[in-house]
């Protein structure tokens, strides 16, 4: 993968740069994602990663001014309306966000919140929906999901309830995943099976997928390629292997450090 290469599939990102007021968040950033691929972003805290997911979505902040292209398939999305942005939510894009227990309306039951994307993306009446729901919920492995279903978001744990929020980025069967964090509040065990489970999805439906962490390690897990933010810049991207191995840059050298360090601390 290299910055230069345009791709008519897939994700393309070129020249992406935010403004909010007088500060620059990101600042010509540049990458692509091809179809069904995995590519990570890392960064440290305030690198400017989750707001490169949040722009791909469009949902930056109130405010924000967005320049630069972001062509999913060959369609430009930087300059739609609101309206035609939030079409391409769930449909063509589908994001798993950091903490589940936010991304989910705490009293309406699962169920209905899986339901959801799959009437207005596919088309689904509600009993058809409904049907789907318990299918994906079965794709995402969540057990006993016809009872499952019926619950409310307090009633699972915190890795059923990132199953959930995957099972409703997928049900519109999107081209591409965006996944910001999705592991950072769940212990280790339940990390690596939810980890197994993007490797899975991706794989059977062919979607691409960005995957936003700050954890080298759990990138290395997940991910061929990535990019490396600092201040809002891409300062390094390549094959994660030769990241590892060899990093150029400051901030790729303090990430593989802290990688490391975690991973002595390690029983």
């Amino acid at each position: 993968m290299t910055a230069d290469a345009p791709t008519s599939r897939g994700l393309d990102v070129r020249g992406l740069t935010v403004r909010i007021a007088d500060r620059t968040v990101l600042d010509d950033v540049t990458f692509a994602v091809p179809p069904g691929r995995r590519v990570g972003v890392i960064g440290a805290s305030g690198s400017g990663k989750s707001m490169t997911a949040l722009a791909l979505m469009g949902l930056e902040p109130a405010g924000a001014a967005v320049t630069g292209s972001i062509r999913l398939d060959g369609r430009e999305l930087v300059g739609l309306s609101d309206r035609e942005r939030a079409r391409t939510r769930g449909a063509a894009i589908g994001m798993v966000f950091q903490e589940p227990g936010t991304a989910l309306d705490p009293i309406r039951r699962v169920g209905k919140q899986i339901a959801e994307p799959l009437r207005l993306h596919r088309g689904l009446d509600r009993r058809a929906a409904a049907e789907a729901a318990v299918g994906l919920a079965r794709d995402v492995g969540l057990p006993d999901p016809e009872l499952l279903l019926r619950q409310y978001p307090h009633q699972l744990s915190g890795g059923q309830r990132q199953r959930v929020c995957i099972a409703m980025a997928v049900a519109g069967e999107p081209d591409l995943l965006v996944a910001d964090e999705p592991t950072t509040a769940l212990d280790v065990t339940t990390q690596a099976r939810i980890l197994d489970l993007f490797e899975s999805l991706t794989a059977s439906r062919g979607a691409g997928m960005l995957f936003v962490t700050h954890d080298l390690a759990v990138l290395s897990r997940i991910a061929d390629t990535a990019v490396v933010l600092e201040a809002g810049r891409v300062v390094e991207q390549g094959r994660v292997a030769d990241l590892l191995a060899a990093p150029r840059h400051p901030a790729t050298a303090a990430l593989v450090d802290a990688a490391r360090a975690t991973a002595r601390r390690t029983p």
